[in-house]
């Protein structure tokens, strides 16, 4: 399952399911149950930039190769980090993660 994504690009399991638990301080019972569809939501809510940061430093690749993957300086790849976990933590983008948003949608 999600073989030919970003995510399996730089991670060798399907584990972004325990990163997004881990990053938006949730518990991961709460999270939507069908891996295809939080992997959707997840592409949704980042960008393609913060999608492949997001995977990249999950699998704890060097920052040097981040920052030469993703064209970025020091201080631009700290930001971007900041940015990418800040906007995991906002409650709008940690709501869409759950089991529950899914039924809302009547």
């Amino acid at each position: 399952m999600l073989e030919s994504s970003v995510w399996r690009q730089y991670n060798n399991e399907n584990n972004f399911r325990q990163m997004i638990a881990r990053f938006c301080k949730m518990d991961i019972e709460i999270l939507i149950e069908d891996d295809k569809l939080l992997y959707g939501v997840l592409k949704a809510k980042l960008t393609k930039k913060e999608l492949k940061l997001f995977a990249m430093d999950s699998a704890q690749i060097e920052n040097d190769e981040l920052k030469s993957e993703l064209s970025l300086n020091d201080e631009e790849l700290e930001k971007a980090k900041f940015k990418l976990y800040k906007k995991l933590k906002q409650d709008k983008v940690r709501l869409s993660f759950r089991e529950s948003a899914l039924t809302f949608d009547a």
